[in-house]
């Protein structure tokens, strides 16, 4: 994986990994953005050819993300921790926080440095908020990171954003003992959006041969990424809020949760793989 650095500037373009496709670069080409390279596009076309609703997953996911930053702003959450921020894809984070309120502060984190070269033009260019270069699997690292201490106020509330990266993380890395530790940093009435890739089918929904054929296909794929994929079941993602108490509809496929449109049926809820859910430190 890229290296950890603070401050995310000035990363020169050799420390950008190019001779293997990066999940955050993928994600963006899903997305229809052009901060990639060849090596990634080429990888997500393998993933688009086995399984072409991948790019359906991905923005559920990403509305999902926004209406859960809504909800926390709505709630009176003015402070954020974006975790595998990605490359940035508009609204970000910030931009939909202050689209309800101006004042709320964002501190960005990825560990890819083309995410560090776009930082200041597209996401701290603003003020309020601020960019580190830093690796979900050490969450201590993060939590010391200068930039997220001088905008994030441990005293006061914080939506934590572990969006799409957990099922990048290892069983053997602790996805479990990571969120702990974040949240142990932040006070009650915290909040953590939480979204995770899986295998499963939508309940009421029976998966056929050709879904498991597609699975075993992006697995492959992933596998020569940076970050293999881990794809995980509802009862393995839930208990990674630890102690956070799901808010209401709970875990639930990204489309259901606190919808602001038209709800899909089971096959196309089946077909977006992501899980998501907010829970609140008591």
């Amino acid at each position: 994986m890229p290296g950890i650095g603070e401050g995310g500037q000035g990363f020169p373009a050799e420390e950008i990994d190019t001779s293997r496709p990066h999940p955050a670069r993928m994600y963006d080409y899903y997305l229809d953005g052009w901060d990639n390279y060849e090596v990634d596009r080429a990888a997500a076309e393998r993933v688009i050819e086995v399984h072409p609703q991948v790019r359906l997953s991905a923005r559920a996911n990403r509305a999902f993300l926004r209406r859960a930053v809504q909800e926390a702003v709505r709630g009176g959450i003015r402070q954020i921790i974006d975790i595998g921020t990605g490359i940035p894809t508009s609204p970000n984070t910030h931009e939909v926080a202050r689209e309800i309120a101006p004042d709320v502060r964002v501190a960005y984190i990825d560990n890819d440095p083309i995410v560090a070269t776009h930082a200041g033009a597209k996401l701290t260019n603003a003020g309020g908020a601020g960019f580190a270069l830093a690796d979900v699997r050490q969450p201590e690292t993060i939590l010391r990171d200068p930039v997220v201490r001088e905008l994030i106020d441990f005293g006061e509330p914080v939506a934590l954003l572990l969006v799409a990266v957990l099922h990048f993380v290892k069983d053997s890395e602790d996805p479990a003992g990571i969120v702990a530790t974040l949240g142990d940093a932040l006070p009650a009435g915290s909040l953590l959006v939480l979204s995770h890739a899986t295998e499963e089918p939508y309940e009421g929904y029976e998966a056929g041969r050709t879904d498991t054929v597609a699975r075993d296909g992006v697995l492959d794929v992933y596998k020569n990424a940076t970050a293999a994929l881990n794809l995980r079941g509802r009862a393995a993602i839930e208990p990674l809020f630890g102690r956070f108490e799901l808010l209401e509809p709970g875990l639930v496929r990204v489309p259901l949760w606190r919808p602001d449109g038209p709800v899909p049926g089971p096959e196309e809820l089946s077909n977006t793989i992501f899980y998501g859910g907010v829970g609140r430190k008591g």
